[in-house]
């Protein structure tokens, strides 16, 4: 059994030079932690250990310890799977300009609830209202959190201990276990449901009416699955008219929202925010990191009366967005206001992405690795958008011997590099790498290829 006396003190190890670096470079507070932690870990394995580790290897221990608590859990990555919206690796990314926006505000003070005019307190909903209201032609806007906050916001100010008729093909569940039904329920409101899962008829939505305390007629846009089939339901328009003739609302929930026709880049029709408020939407709420290629926030746009009761309720300032969040989603309109979005938003620019674009650089990998193929593939829109749609693309596709342990090599490179499994191979699809991070993926993936 080894001597446990014979470990040297904590004091004793931060006296060399190894643990001088550790501490100028972690401070001394964590640097103790993590040496007292090192030791008690080897006091705990003596019993299996014929020796004890001497003082440097104790310090590389620690100086690997702190790293590890000090190193990010959320990092950059290289998304080469070919999905444009991919949730689970942050959906949009930013333009240039939503970056340069954030910096200037984040790096001092900003006049984020100060009127400049009047010299006086102002309030942040001003901010980014006006170029929506410019750009969709509502009346008013309101930007939260996030599309579930903006939701929970419309039916907890307009709905509560109310009814809302929903059809039961639009009670869905998207990511992360975000249902529908449970948020209107937290809200307060009352759920209605109509129809049945495939078939919904206007008569429907008229006979609910008739109930007492209907608040309104709400509409979710089924953005991350398709029905086909023996399927029908009413039209937008025949919706508003419904509600209004009722002396109810109509809110329609349009998830991904879009302010750019789809069906121009060889996509199926993802509904837009002036169809909804040319159909007679009262208001439209819709995310702001999908289709709109901006930063996370929920945006609501329509009637004035309305979205002057949403800010005033208590439940406004608990679901605000901050000032960089605004700064993004400020220049980010601004690009469609200028009629640039496809050429400086990212998510449109790898939606229109010419294909002989992309078979040029995947050839131009294929000679850079002096490995692998090209061959033709299908890239998606994700992020609940457009569900069952794909654009062509070009891929490089990798035989490599273990494609799984090859695809986990690449998550562990720094930056970790996300790619995809096809027909046991490995692909690279260029739609979704960045023109700067080309670099950077061949270099990683050749490293990986010569080992």
């Amino acid at each position: 059994m080894v001597n446990l006396r014979s470990l040297p003190s904590v004091d004793q190890l931060l006296q060399t030079s190894q643990a001088s670096e550790l501490t100028d470079e972690f401070g001394r507070n964590l640097t103790v932690k993590a040496v007292r932690t090192i030791l008690s870990e080897v006091r705990s394995q003596a019993e299996a250990s014929r020796e004890l580790p001497g003082r440097e290897e104790i310090l590389v221990r620690a100086g690997e310890l702190l790293k590890d608590w000090t190193s990010p859990s959320l990092v950059s990555v290289i998304n080469a799977t070919g999905v444009i919206l991919q949730t689970n690796l942050g959906r949009a990314p930013l333009s240039q300009s939503a970056l340069n926006a954030i910096r200037e505000v984040a790096l001092g003070y900003s006049n984020l609830e100060y009127d400049l005019a009047k010299g006086q307190r102002g309030t942040r909903l001003i901010h980014a209202e006006e170029l929506l209201r410019r750009l969709i032609g509502a009346e008013a806007a309101l930007v939260v959190n996030n599309n579930a906050a903006a939701v929970l916001l419309i039916l907890t100010s307009l709905a509560k201990r109310k009814g809302v008729v929903i059809s039961r093909s639009e009670l869905v569940e998207i990511g992360g276990g975000f249902r529908v039904p449970d948020v209107m329920k937290e809200s307060g409101a009352r759920l209605v449901e109509i129809g049945t899962t495939n078939r919904v008829h206007l008569s429907d939505y008229e006979q609910a009416l008739e109930e007492s305390k209907i608040a309104l007629i709400m509409r979710v846009h089924r953005s991350n699955f398709r029905m086909i089939g023996f399927t029908s339901e009413p039209t937008i328009e025949e919706l508003a008219q419904a509600a209004h003739h009722g002396n109810v609302l109509f809110i329609d929930d349009l998830g991904s929202g879009s302010l750019v026709e789809t069906t121009q880049y060889g996509l199926g029709h993802e509904p837009t925010l002036q169809e909804s408020l040319d159909a007679g939407a009262d208001l439209v709420c819709f995310s702001g990191d999908k289709l709109l290629g901006g930063p996370q926030a929920g945006i609501i746009v329509g009637r004035a009366d309305l979205i002057a009761r949403l800010k005033k309720h208590p439940l406004a300032r608990a679901l605000r967005a901050d000032k960089l969040c605004l700064a993004a989603l400020s220049a980010t309109l601004l690009h469609y206001l200028k009629g640039e979005a496809e050429r400086e938003i990212p998510v449109w620019r790898m939606i229109a992405a010419p294909l002989e674009q992309l078979q040029q650089r995947t050839q131009c990998w294929q000679s850079a690795l002096g490995v692998g193929s090209v061959i033709s593939g299908q890239s998606t829109v994700g992020g609940g958008s457009l569900p069952g749609e794909d654009l062509p693309t070009s891929l490089l596709s990798l035989p490599v011997p273990s494609p799984n342990r090859f695809l986990a090599r690449l998550r562990q490179s720094q930056p970790p590099i996300i790619a995809r499994l096809q027909d046991d191979q490995v692909v690279f699809d260029p739609r979704t790498v960045l023109a700067e991070q080309e670099a950077t993926l061949l270099k990683r993936v050749g490293e990986l290829l010569e080992k």
